[in-house]
């Protein structure tokens, strides 16, 4: 009787690891209600709670694998959207940064009044004819750039800078305020007022000399090595004395009254030359 209940029991073992080991079939008897002949009804209870189990446990495992499976794709499709979102976020911004109107960058060498150019003479002149085709000036754009180069190498100014201002002051050379262009006058030297005209010159040369003498006033104690044509040059001398102003900014309200942002301006100007 023992040994009868013990083949049984084996019996019941095998059956649960057959299921075990292959599950789909015991989901297919299941499903199919499939008699297991040859054993008693208790036998028949244990075994369809057997493979009831096994096919509870195998199909648990199919449906995680699959929510793994689910899961695993989900994570990366949201990681993909993440990355593929940033990625557009940084092309759109490349974009957006191409389209906007990018500030240019400063490249006049510093704010100095004294040193050497940085434009060459051909750049001036190029910039200044695109501007203006017909300047109102008594010798060519050539001739006067040189003159700018000459006269301000001889006394430490810089020369593409003293031409900036001079095409600041006078509207690139169209004029229309107080001083005309028979002055030979290129930077309101004496133009206290509306109606006060300044100061005449015979010459395009002198004319250039005059500004880099009243810049050298401005930015040295030590007197011009030409004689001195500038008249107002003593009166910033004595004004100033032994101090000095070496900065283009620095002339803001003092060449020029408000004169607010007056040597940025011609900075700006110069920084426009060099790129021609």
């Amino acid at each position: 009787m023992r040994l009868k209940k013990y083949k049984c029991l084996c019996g019941v073992f095998l059956t649960a690891m057959c299921f075990t080991l292959y599950p789909s079939q015991a989901h297919m008897a299941s499903n199919n209600h499939i008699t297991l002949k040859g054993l008693s009804q208790h036998q028949t209870r244990e075994e369809t709670a057997v493979i009831a189990l096994a096919t509870a446990k195998a199909t648990d495992n199919v449906l995680d694998q699959k929510s793994i499976t689910t899961n695993n794709h989900s994570v990366a499709d949201k990681i993909n959207a993440i990355l593929k979102g940033e990625n557009k976020q940084k092309n759109d911004k490349k974009n957006d940064i191409k389209k906007e109107d990018v500030t240019p960058i400063i490249n006049y060498n510093g704010d100095s009044i004294l040193g050497s150019a940085i434009a060459s003479q051909e750049q001036c002149v190029k910039y200044l004819l695109q501007r203006n085709p017909n300047p109102k000036i008594s010798v060519s754009a050539e001739e006067l750039v040189k003159y700018y180069y000459e006269e301000a190498s001889k006394e430490g100014i810089r020369p593409d800078a003293a031409f900036a201002q001079a095409l600041k002051e006078t509207g690139y050379f169209n004029y229309g305020g107080t001083v005309t262009p028979d002055q030979n006058n290129y930077c309101g030297l004496g133009t206290t007022s509306a109606t006060v005209k300044g100061a005449y010159f015979d010459t395009a040369r002198l004319g250039v000399r005059a500004h880099i003498q009243h810049l050298l006033a401005y930015t040295s104690v030590r007197p011009p090595r030409e004689d001195v044509i500038d008249p107002r040059y003593s009166l910033v001398r004595a004004v100033y004395s032994s101090s000095t102003i070496d900065t283009w900014p620095g002339l803001n309200g003092r060449w020029a009254v408000p004169g607010n942002n007056y040597g940025q301006e011609i900075l700006q100007i110069l920084d426009n030359i060099t790129r021609e």
